[in-house]
């Protein structure tokens, strides 16, 4: 038994190894053990289609047309980025696409390779096109940082270490119990939750850098966060959630701001837009 666990952790270690990808973004490796175009994007795209058959999609309105307008815009610019460092076929297997949905929800979502939903009930806090682009830009981050993939492994890996404890302890019914029920919620508030929060943190940083190369003043999205706090402050204390408090990424966002400026003067954009 001790044997075939051993196994069991080098192949997971073997696994984790060879399914690391470079983030183009931030220069570092990620645990990806899916290949998106082959294996997420098809699957993505059906659930997207599903999804919108099975809501109100708004069309040919002053503000689905804006959404899709800055979609076009943010994705454009990440493209820009992507070709001048390097990358020129990162996005040839993405779909963007990008529908207002009527829904009260104050949110907007992205599915691997391209697909955006906005919800109409984010559009008071967004208030105008710049708004509208720090979430876009935000969004368009997570699909171009593969963070649907990493999430996808990050549960795999969680499993797989959890079946390894299983069977190392299978003759031991106390000790597998409490490793269980140790083991569900140390990964969950010390590394699920934070690698969530992680993730979040890094599509603001990067979804910030995208909209300013777009022609969007990067000062509005600590602005909006601003408003997102007046507006559905949280009481969740930042440890046991999948995201930053709204203090927290409004200082995020206020320190970067210049960074993002900066990126955009390398490919001419000095004056944004900011309403």
């Amino acid at each position: 038994m001790k044997k075939q666990h051993n196994l069991f952790i080098l192949l997971a270690i073997s696994v984790f190894i060879i399914s690391c990808k470079v983030n183009p973004f931030t220069g570092k490796s990620t645990l990806n053990m899916y290949q998106s175009s082959e294996q997420l994007f098809p699957m993505a795209f059906q659930e997207y289609d599903k999804f919108l058959s099975e809501n109100t999609v708004i069309k040919n309105t002053k503000e689905s047309q804006m959404v899709t307008k800055v979609g076009q815009k943010i994705a454009n610019a990440a493209d820009t980025w992507l070709k001048a460092n390097g990358y020129p076929d990162y996005l040839k297997d993405y779909k963007w696409e990008y529908n207002l949905v009527d829904d009260e929800n104050v949110n907007a979502w992205c599915m691997p390779g391209g697909k955006i939903v906005f919800y109409t009930g984010i559009l008071p806090i967004t208030q105008t096109e710049t708004g509208v682009a720090v979430v876009m830009g935000h969004e368009v981050a997570h699909a171009l940082a593969d963070h649907g993939a990493q999430r996808m492994s990050a549960g795999t890996v969680q499993q797989a270490v959890a079946i390894a404890g299983n069977v190392a302890l299978s003759e031991k019914d106390a000790e597998r119990q409490t490793f269980n029920s140790l083991y569900g919620i140390g990964t969950t508030l010390g590394v699920m939750l934070p690698f969530s929060r992680s993730h979040e943190t890094e599509a603001d940083k990067i979804g910030l850098k995208i909209m300013a190369i777009a022609g969007y003043n990067p000062d509005e999205a600590a602005k909006l966060w601003v408003r997102m706090k007046s507006a559905h402050g949280s009481t969740t204390p930042e440890f046991l959630s999948t995201h930053p408090s709204n203090d927290t990424r409004i200082l995020n966002l206020t320190k970067w701001a210049p960074e993002a400026k900066a990126e955009a003067k390398k490919f001419g954009v000095t004056r944004f837009i900011d309403n």
